[in-house]
Parts: structure tokens; C-alpha cells; sequence
């Protein structure tokens, strides 16, 4: 059985935005992880030698600032791809799902139907 079987004549939709934030996304994760670590040192290296006890904490927290500041940053760039992920399976070409045609859509069956209604239903094999 062919699990991959294509539609005939289906267009397939043009490109758009999904493909160039694709192309953008290790350079905006770069980008983004290299910002906050700048800001860290630059905060490092502005420190005195031997901080007090409130400068320290202060440093320290800025640490865990930009840990989650980045670990945010990650995570938005991953839920991005995911997203650009659906959109370019979505605007790829079209399957089949499903071969068989809903006879009683409209109007439930009060009985089943018998396997010979069913093969009338069934859409030729293309």
C-alpha cells in the first residue's frame, strides 16, 4: 500500500515568510545567545575586585537573569521552527487521507452498512 499517494493536479502554495525565518533562525539563536553573555561579562568586568556581600548578590542575580533570558530565548526560537516546520508541510503537496466517501453525512444510519454498499463508495484507485 502506498502511504504517500499524492492528489492529482494539486498546487502546491508559494513560499512565504516560513522560509526566510527558517534561513534566519541560527543566526537570531546566535544573536540572541551572544547579546545577554556580552552584557554578563561587560557586568563582570565592571565589578570591583573583591565585591561586598550586596554587589555580589547583585552579580549573581544578574547571572541568573541572563540564564533565563536566554533559556527564553531558545525556547521562542525552537516554538518558531516548529511553526515554520507545519507551514511548509501544510503548503507542501497534497495527500490522499482518506479514500472513501461519507454516504450518510447528512442523515445518520439507524442500521450499518453492508460491505457492498461500502465498496460502492470507494473511490478508484488512481
Amino acid at each position: 500500500m502506498n502511504w504517500f499517494k499524492k492528489i492529482p493536479h494539486h498546487n502546491r502554495a508559494a513560499s512565504g515568510l516560513e522560509w526566510r525565518l527558517w534561513r534566519r533562525l541560527p543566526l537570531i539563536a546566535l544573536a540572541g545567545t551572544a547579546l545577554p553573555l556580552v552584557c554578563l561579562v561587560a557586568v563582570h568586568l565592571m565589578d570591583e575586585p573583591v565585591p561586598d556581600a550586596a554587589e555580589a548578590r547583585w552579580i549573581q542575580m544578574m547571572d541568573y537573569v541572563v540564564g533565563g533570558v536566554i533559556i527564553f530565548h531558545w525556547s521562542m526560537v525552537l516554538t518558531v521552527g516548529i511553526g515554520c516546520i507545519i507551514v511548509m508541510v501544510m503548503k507542501g503537496p497534497g495527500y490522499v487521507a482518506d479514500g472513501y466517501r461519507v454516504s450518510h453525512s447528512d442523515q445518520p444510519r439507524t442500521a450499518r452498512e453492508t460491505d457492498e454498499e461500502v465498496s460502492a463508495y470507494r473511490l478508484p484507485d488512481a
